[in-house]
């Protein structure tokens, strides 16, 4: 049976020395994250994870959810009292705002809280996911009445929410979708339509479901610019705040999924559902993707969480088991075999997913500093800086995060060989939960031609300038220290790469955008790589300070000073080689036509 303990330790290192949070305390809601009180939060979450969650993972995988014929949803054996001591717990308050009940703390935090969730049981952590991003979008654009008669009781996890963007004939395309939103006497609307892929959409853990529907209203455009949002609740709640009537909608079927099992991915059917308007008439895609960048960011977590999970199990295995000698020579030569983990071949696959997931955890922390600095930082400069780079990063932490995520998820099952095909071990679901990552919340292609097709450009290209300019900065000041040189300045050549390749855009994409789109993966993954190259190179900056000033845990910090140099030589020079990919253009790609891709009989 899989275990998991979660990376504490490393968690504390990237925000109190890699991030220094403390620094922030002249900031709302920072001046609480004092040191003791992260350590405290990050370890009781850890363990809260550890020890409730993670056992009910392969529980939720083998049994899944049933549907009942009254549409009702039961949810695996012990999935429902591990989420009445989550919401006991409070660990969905953590960085929700006060005054409907979260204790306001940074983001940060909140993240450390949905990665440690999410690698122990990734289908119990999309029912408090899904309710977060319901809670961004309710925040931002609903009425106070709304915030009043939703938001305490979404943050207290007694209530949880989703959102109902796809249907059976659309899924990006979201401008033809065909649910229809009728005005009703009292303000109301007469919600009706079938929608498709709803995680969390019905199950037997809250009291309510707070549901956000995309719909049109009569005589709507036929695009996205026609598009309105809807709250809908399953029961219908009364002036005093209590449950009312049943809505009219249910869940019509539950999804037979590769993966993900533990999550009660439902059909659902409104039919003349009561629902309200949030935010403007025909101006619901802009409020949707307040709560669509929140789940995208949650997405990315969820690829390293997979990632670390299949890692450390991945390790150990690699520890235990005995094949073959070490090419160098017997490792352990009173022992019939050595231990697979001397093969410089797992030895690759290991260094490559620990290398990725530590980078991939400080790049997900310091988007999450961003989203609190986009608020709360301490001049307008400050919050324009961080909205532009968290703007950015955010398409790259999805797709980027998430491609290497599973990556690295069938690499750890091919450390275990045969027997990570075998279900008992575990390492089969790592693989099966951590493909969807790619899929939802805007497949990585769409990620890709979001970065490249409306970030680069935007406000004349200021936040790819923004970034430039962080990492010229921080390559120049650590070129400066003897030690940290040669990988600054691999990063300064794979930074070079990336400006090429943006420059290439530039000069090529206007004349034929199937150059930009032919392109726009490989540039997603030059800036994944550039961005943890970023990361790698101030994690690599504080251990190396630590070690020169002394320190007792120095083996932690050398580890730190070790990854990163195998960062920079194995990550770092495929920029180079991404960059020539996308100069080649779409000529070739787009050359055939549509008969030459069928198969001849």
């Amino acid at each position: 049976m899989p275990t998991y303990t979660a990376p504490t330790r490393d968690a504390r290192f990237i925000i109190n020395e890699v991030l220094d949070l403390a620094s922030y305390n002249n900031l709302p809601g920072f001046e609480s994250a004092t040191p003791d009180m992260i350590d405290t939060v990050v370890n009781e979450a850890g363990k809260f994870c550890s020890e409730v969650l993670a056992p009910l993972n392969q529980v939720g995988d083998k049994e899944g959810c049933t549907r009942h014929e009254d549409g009702s949803v039961t949810t695996p054996t012990g999935f429902k009292d591990a989420f009445e001591k989550y919401r006991e717990s409070g660990w969905g308050t953590i960085a929700q705002p006060e005054e409907f009940g979260g204790q306001g703390m940074p983001h940060v935090l909140g993240f450390v809280v949905e990665e440690f969730v999410g690698t122990a049981n990734q289908a119990f952590a999309m029912y408090p996911g899904l309710t977060g991003g319901a809670i961004a979008a309710i925040t931002a654009k609903g009425s106070d009445e709304q915030k009043e008669t939703y938001l305490h009781k979404m943050i207290a996890n007694e209530w949880t929410g989703t959102m109902n963007l796809t249907e059976p004939h659309c899924g990006t395309d979201l401008g033809m979708i065909r649910t229809k939103a009728e005005p009703q006497a009292d303000g109301s609307y007469a919600i009706t339509g079938t929608k498709i892929f709803i995680s969390a959409g019905e199950h037997d853990m809250a009291e309510n479901i707070i549901h956000l529907v995309l719909a049109k209203t009569p005589g709507a455009p036929n695009s996205s610019k026609g598009i309105s949002l809807f709250v809908v609740p399953k029961f219908l709640v009364n002036e005093d705040g209590s449950l009312g009537d049943r809505n009219t909608l249910e869940c019509g079927s539950i999804e037979e999924k590769m993966g993900i099992h533990g999550n009660s991915t439902c059909v659902m059917n409104y039919d003349g559902a009561k629902g309200w308007m949030i935010g403007e008439e025909h101006k619901g895609l802009a409020a949707m993707f307040i709560m669509m960048n929140a789940a995208r960011l949650g997405v990315g977590i969820q690829g390293y969480a997979q990632a670390e999970v299949a890692y450390q199990n991945a390790v150990a295995y690699a520890l235990d088991r005995r094949q073959g000698r070490a090419l160098s020579g017997p490792a352990e030569p009173e022992a019939a075999a050595d231990p697979i983990f001397v093969h410089a071949d797992v030895r690759r696959m290991l260094m490559d997913a620990k290398a990725y997931v530590e980078g991939m955890r400080a790049l997900a922390l310091w988007g999450a500093l961003q989203v609190d600095l986009t608020h709360k930082g301490a001049t307008e400069e400050d919050r324009a800086k961080a909205d532009q780079i968290i703007s950015l990063l955010t398409p790259v932490i999805k797709g980027y995060g998430t491609d290497k995520g599973y990556d690295v998820a069938t690499n750890m099952q091919q450390v275990f060989g045969g027997h990570g095909y075998i279900q008992e071990w575990g390492m089969e679901q790592f693989v099966r939960d951590s493909r969807i990552a790619m899929i939802y919340e805007g497949t990585n292609g769409v990620q890709a031609m979001d970065l490249c097709g409306r970030k680069l450009a935007q406000n004349g290209g200021a936040a790819i300038q923004t970034f430039f300019a962080t990492v010229d900065e921080e390559i120049a000041a650590a070129k400066d220290i003897e030690a940290l040189a040669p990988f600054a300045e691999k990063l300064e050549k794979a930074l070079g790469e990336q400006k090429a390749a943006t420059m290439w855009f530039m000069q090529n994409a206007m004349a034929n955008p199937d150059h930009l789109g032919a392109g726009a993966h490989h540039y997603m993954h030059i800036m994944g790589i550039v961005s943890l190259g970023l990361m790698w190179l101030r994690m690599a900056t504080v251990a190396q300070a630590k070690l020169d000033a002394g320190t007792d845990d120095a083996a932690f910090y050398e580890t730190k000073l070790a990854t990163a140099r195998y960062f920079g030589d194995r990550f770092l020079p495929d920029c180079g080689s991404l960059r020539r990919k996308i100069e080649t253009g779409s000529d070739s790609m787009m050359a055939l036509g549509e008969d030459a891709f069928l198969t001849a009989a």
